[in-house]
C-alpha cells in the first residue's frame, strides 16, 4: 500500500515533467518552422551518438578535436555543407579527446575521420582535409 508521502512524490515528479513538455512545447512553437531541421552540425558525445546515427537516414559524423589543424581546416567545409543539405543529411561533430568510447568504437585513428551513417549502419569512411568536392561525392551515393 502506497503511503502518502509516496503520493507526493509522483504527484511533484509528474507535476515537473508536465511543466518540462509545456516549456519544450512553446519553445517549438515559438521556433521557426525551417529551425527545426538544424543546419549547423550537432554536438555530440559518446551518450548521445546511437541515438543520433540511427534517427537520421543519412548521418554524417565529423570525429575531431580542437588542437587539430586539419579538423579546423575542413569544419567550415562541413559546416556550409549541413546548411546546405539540411532536411537531406545530418551532421553530427564528435570531439574524440572527450569522447573516447565511439572513437574506439569505430576504431577512430587519425582526424578528421568523417564517417556517413546509412539507416544506422556505417556505410563510408573519409580520412584527413578532403576537397568540399570529395566529401559531395561520397555523400552523393546515399542522397536519392
Amino acid at each position: 500500500m502506497k503511503s502518502m508521502d509516496e503520493d507526493a512524490e509522483l504527484e511533484q515528479i509528474r507535476r515537473k515533467m508536465m511543466e518540462d513538455i509545456s516549456r519544450r512545447m512553446k519553445g517549438s512553437a515559438n521556433a521557426e518552422q525551417s529551425s527545426a531541421v538544424p543546419r549547423a552540425p550537432t554536438e555530440l558525445n559518446d551518450a548521445s551518438f546511437d541515438m543520433f546515427v540511427t534517427a537520421n537516414k543519412i548521418a554524417f559524423v565529423d570525429f575531431w578535436a580542437p588542437w587539430c589543424g586539419p579538423c579546423r581546416m575542413v569544419a567550415p567545409v562541413v559546416e556550409k555543407l549541413a546548411s546546405e543539405l539540411a532536411g537531406r543529411v545530418s551532421f553530427g561533430k564528435l570531439n574524440v579527446d572527450e569522447n573516447p568510447v565511439k572513437s574506439a568504437q569505430y576504431s577512430v585513428m587519425s582526424i578528421p575521420t568523417m564517417m556517413i551513417f546509412h539507416n544506422g549502419m556505417a556505410a563510408d569512411r573519409i580520412v584527413g582535409a578532403v576537397p568540399r568536392a570529395e566529401i559531395l561525392s561520397r555523400l552523393g551515393r546515399f542522397i536519392r
